[in-house]
């Protein structure tokens, strides 16, 4: 009897300790299957031997994250920004991710600054690293030849802790970026000097090829000096002078489109346009630049809401035309405060009818083999509805517009 139960004893002994055996097991799979995220290292999302150990990220960066337990992420933040991602880019052991391509500096938490925050259900790390602003870039300028006392805003992406703001070869001290770094404001001093802008931050500088505050250099017409009278078309002649219809405070001459209505498909080169007899646009040593280097800009004034129609650039040549819809996106219509400088980069004349065909690819074929060309600045209503339209035009000029 003794045996026997020894035996039962021995038996549920046994079958006690595998059951606990199992319940470790499980256990452990359990916590293993539960365990939270972790960043070792931050690689850079090239092929080898580019995928390299970065130290230092900026706005916009592709990156790879290595670790464990990465695939589920459900929100990954650099200086406590969130992303968007897409999670088939990841592994349990990787994620691919970009930075914010804008990330608010100024503003963001003291806690939150260099780190990346992963989470996923099981738990979240935080990884620190270097967050910087990247260069500074230019986009464009308000207003380039903007009255004194006027605001003018310098937009683009990283404006964040300059230490110079230069324009036309003049110190401004007093200047307001935005929070996220797209945008600087300033009221234009009193300067009879032409010059290029320049802004200097911690990460780097903006040094324009351009001259602002400058309305003579690459002039085709400025509405001051008419020498090509006949060659006008549906275009006036306007002395700003006393003149309230266009603020801003122009005093000199500009040329002004004015149509109540505009029938859909009506609007020609000859009968609805500012027409610019031939002029030198580009020195011929410089005909050989990409297209990329080059602008035609001018300053326009739109007093009422603009919408529907296009202005369409043409030149002598005849096979490409640009388009200027500013307008697209917008249900209410564009409109401007006063004079705006608008800048249609060579790279967006385009072949075809209507300018929606394929990029011109050299200056020569869009101005010809001397750098000569008259111009067109003309409205086309592409719509089904009349239009209405009224817009002054002055400063028209061909610059180089590449940033050092």
């Amino acid at each position: 009897m003794k045996k026997i139960i020894d035996n039962s004893f021995a038996r549920l002994f046994f079958a006690s300790m595998m059951l606990v055996a199992a319940m470790f097991v499980s256990c452990n799979n359990d916590e293993d299957s539960g365990s939270g995220p972790e960043i070792t290292e931050v690689r850079n999302y090239a092929a080898a031997p580019n995928d390299t150990l970065v130290n230092k990220l900026v706005p916009g960066q592709w990156v790879v994250l290595k670790g464990s337990h990465l695939k589920d992420a459900v929100k990954i933040a650099f200086n406590g920004i969130a992303v968007d991602f897409n999670g088939g880019l990841f592994a349990d052991n990787y994620a691919v991710v970009q930075v914010p391509a804008v990330i608010p500096f100024p503003s963001v938490a003291e806690n939150d600054l260099n780190t990346i925050e992963l989470v996923t259900p099981s738990g979240k790390v935080v990884f620190d690293i270097d967050i910087v602003a990247g260069p500074p870039a230019l986009d464009r300028i308000s207003n380039e030849n903007a009255l004194p006392g006027e605001e003018v805003v310098v937009y683009g992406t990283n404006l964040f802790h300059i230490s110079e703001l230069i324009f036309a070869g003049v110190s401004v001290q007093e200047f307001t970026g935005s929070d996220d770094g797209t945008s600087v404001s300033f009221i234009m001093p009193s300067i009879a000097t032409s010059g290029p802008l320049k802004i200097t931050t911690e990460s780097g500088k903006i040094l324009t090829a351009f001259n602002v505050n400058d309305k003579t250099t690459g002039v085709i017409s400025n509405a001051d000096n008419i020498f090509n009278w006949p060659y006008w078309g549906g275009a006036q002649v306007v002395s700003g002078a006393g003149n309230s219809n266009f603020h801003g405070g122009n005093v000199t001459n500009f040329f002004v489109m004015d149509f109540a209505s505009l029938s859909a498909g009506e609007g020609q080169s000859w009968s609805h346009a500012v027409r610019i007899d031939q002029t030198q646009w580009i020195p011929a040593e410089n005909l050989s630049d990409p297209v990329d280097n080059w602008a035609l800009k001018f300053e326009i004034n739109v007093p009422n809401p603009w919408l529907g129609g296009s202005i369409m650039v043409a030149t002598s040549t005849g096979n490409y035309l640009a388009r200027y819809e500013p307008w697209q996106g917008s249900p209410t219509g564009f409109k401007t405060t006063g004079w705006q400088t608008v800048t249609i980069p060579f790279a967006e004349f385009r072949d075809g009818g209507n300018g929606k065909g394929d990029i011109v690819k050299n200056i020569t074929a869009l101005i010809g083999a001397e750098g000569k060309s008259d111009c067109q600045i003309y409205l086309h209503n592409y719509g089904a509805s009349n239009i209405a339209f009224k817009a002054a035009f002055d400063n028209i000029r061909v610059v180089k517009i590449i940033n050092e």
